[in-house]
């Protein structure tokens, strides 16, 4: 039994195919197009993953659409109406495109499928998910859980925002939910929008610069906007947003409550943008540590698996850890709208079909995250070539030898081995990697290779049989999803002029052994190296423990800002080319950056737009 799960047409298109419930493939349109949270339909990511099964379109037995668009529509009127007549030009730039494109959206389904298979029987087997019926398969089917309960929280679905859902083998019922307009998401997402990031893609930099201020404005956010309660459920005061009528996602009002105007994208960052970050983060760890004292003490259930794109808040999963409400957490790596594709098709194999769960063992069906596409080596020496790239071609033990050397010499390091991940994280298939004992190696990257703002924190990739002995951290956490402490005898104390600092003042001072990824709160964004899903990364991992006596690399995504994570050996050759990357492996070819062509360096100023 085969089922083709899709996501598209809102952010993070994305594909996955499930036979007889082990997940084959997935992937995010956006990888393969090179626009950044592509919105369109995933045809290449559908090719890819049919392409990994060695299967045509007419072998698949159900196609699985994330979530309903109907519904959708029905929300969006029912919301205009309920406001009319505040929010017309939104209303009335909205409907043309729902109209045509959105309200008949199983029609343009099956227009866009007919150039896989045009008699395919669609009345019977195109079935359409709910939203977070998706996000909470996505997270329960493929956990090494057979019980737990399933929390999934994002901006909204069709009407859901959070629900609760309690999965047994291979069923799964959602049991409670909070609607739209109250949303946990859309609550973060107003202040990425007010401290001037992008909206869908830029709450993760208010998560990483909140460490650098103060939670001043938590008790106005509560006092004001967000009533809490004891359980976690909540509301949202609507007259201080925008979202559910306007083109924007806070009003005047917001803004007169914090005495600041939006900040315009690229604008200079201030301590007050910093203290809304902390605050917003503030109130979002306290509503998710609710909610899981709750969902436990309610359910009686150990286990508790997460999705939806507030399960991407890493400090929020760490704190729900660390509370131990919970004895196990699993979080899907995809936990955003990609990951619904995911859902949708296990949902149809498991809900839907009755089919049973594969036994976990012990261990979770993500096979690491490593679901995209992956390159022969003849083919990535072909395409090299054919690039102009300059190579050694080494063995497994010569590569990893010379990479580690690398490294242990402070080179920024471009590593592309192979499958791709699923989900927005790098974790070891497609990741730039650094030494992280180095002090300045967090500007240098971000400045002089991501493009990007100073602050962005980067993550700990390290081995998981010596996790214990450099973080706060026990457990497995081979996500990226989870933050936790350096360890005490790992910090160095700070003088007292550098604990008077305040700000992006604090980003230079060395703060541990491994300053380049420990934040200036002493956490890190951990992410555990295992020898069974990745062994070539466990390989390198090792190779730089024996040379340093550090197990640990600076792991992040091998792309430049506003790019998508490369896929391809091509893709992978122009960002070493257009960045100050010193060397790059990919497969078992190595290239060093003064040997290639200065005429092939690429300028990515105007390559993408900005994140």
């Amino acid at each position: 039994m085969r089922v083709l799960g899709v996501s598209a047409f809102y952010h993070d298109s994305a594909a996955a195919l499930v036979e007889d419930g082990r997940i084959v493939a997935a992937a995010q349109e956006e990888r393969f197009s090179r626009k950044k949270h592509d919105a369109g339909f995933p045809e290449q990511a559908i090719e890819y993953c049919l392409d990994a099964a060695g299967v045509s379109f007419t072998d698949i037995d159900y196609v699985a659409f994330y979530d309903k668009p109907f519904l959708k529509f029905e929300r969006l009127l029912e919301t205009y109406l309920a406001f009319a007549p505040r929010g017309f030009k939104s209303f009335a730039q909205a409907m043309p495109i729902w109209i045509k494109e959105k309200l008949f959206q199983k029609d343009l389904l099956r227009k866009q499928f007919k150039a896989f298979d045009d008699s395919f029987d669609w009345q019977n087997k195109l079935l359409f998910s709910e939203h977070h019926l998706s996000h909470a398969a996505s997270a329960f089917f493929p956990s090494p859980y057979d019980e737990a309960v399933v929390l999934t929280m994002d901006g909204v679905g069709e009407w859901t925002t959070t629900s609760v859902a309690i999965g047994r083998g291979n069923t799964l019922e959602v049991d409670k939910e909070i609607q739209f307009p109250h949303s946990l998401g859309l609550l973060y997402s107003a202040f990425t929008y007010y401290a001037g990031f992008r909206v869908n893609s830029g709450e993760y930099k208010v998560m990483g610069l909140a460490p650098y201020g103060e939670p001043k404005y938590a008790d106005v956010i509560k006092d004001n906007l967000v009533d809490i309660k004891e359980d976690g459920s909540f509301r949202l005061d609507q007259s201080f947003f925008n979202y559910c009528t306007g083109l924007t996602m806070t009003n005047d009002r917001f803004a007169a409550l914090f005495g600041e105007p939006v900040r315009a994208p690229e604008a200079l960052l201030t301590p007050f943008h910093m203290d809304i970050a902390a605050s917003v983060q503030a109130v979002v760890e306290e509503v998710v540590l609710k909610l899981t004292r709750s969902l436990r003490a309610e359910y009686g259930i150990p286990n508790l698996c997460l999705a939806g794109g507030v399960a991407l808040n890493c400090v929020a999963n760490g704190k729900a850890h660390r509370d131990g409400a919970f004895e196990n957490i699993w979080i899907q790596p995809a936990a955003g709208d990609a990951g619904g594709a995911l859902g949708a098709a296990l949902g149809t194999h498991h809900i839907h079909l009755g089919e049973p769960r594969i036994p976990s063992k012990g261990m979770d069906h993500m096979s690491g995250g490593y679901l995209g596409p992956s390159f022969e080596q003849k083919e990535i020496e072909d395409r090299l070539t054919a690039a102009g790239a300059k190579y050694q071609v080494m063995d497994d033990d010569a590569l990893i030898e010379r990479t580690a050397s690398a490294l242990a010499g402070d080179k920024a390091v471009g590593w592309m081995t192979g499958r791709m991940e699923f989900g927005p994280r790098a974790l070891g298939g497609r990741s730039i990697l650094g030494n992280p004992m180095s002090s300045a190696m967090q500007k240098t990257l971000n400045l002089k290779v991501k493009y990007r703002e100073s602050f962005r924190p980067f993550a700990p990739a390290v081995l998981r049989e010596d996790v214990s002995s450099w973080f706060e951290h026990e457990a497995d956490s081979p996500y990226m999803l989870l933050v936790a402490d350096v360890k005490q005898e790992r910090r160095r104390k700070m003088s007292d002029a550098e604990a008077a600092l305040f700000g992006i003042d604090k980003l230079n001072v060395v703060r541990s052994e491994i300053p380049a990824v420990t934040h200036v709160d002493y956490s890190a964004r951990l992410q555990s190296v295992h020898h069974e899903t990745n062994p070539r990364f466990h390989a390198l991992l090792s190779a730089f423990k024996a040379k340093t006596g550090c197990p640990v690399l600076v792991n992040t995504s091998f792309n430049i800002r506003g790019e998508p994570i490369v896929c391809t050996p091509e893709d992978a050759f122009r960002c070493f080319m257009g960045t100050e990357l010193d060397l790059l492996a990919v497969g078992n070819c190595l290239l060093l950056k003064e040997e290639q062509s200065s005429d092939l360096k690429v300028d990515y100023s105007d390559s993408f737009d900005l994140d």
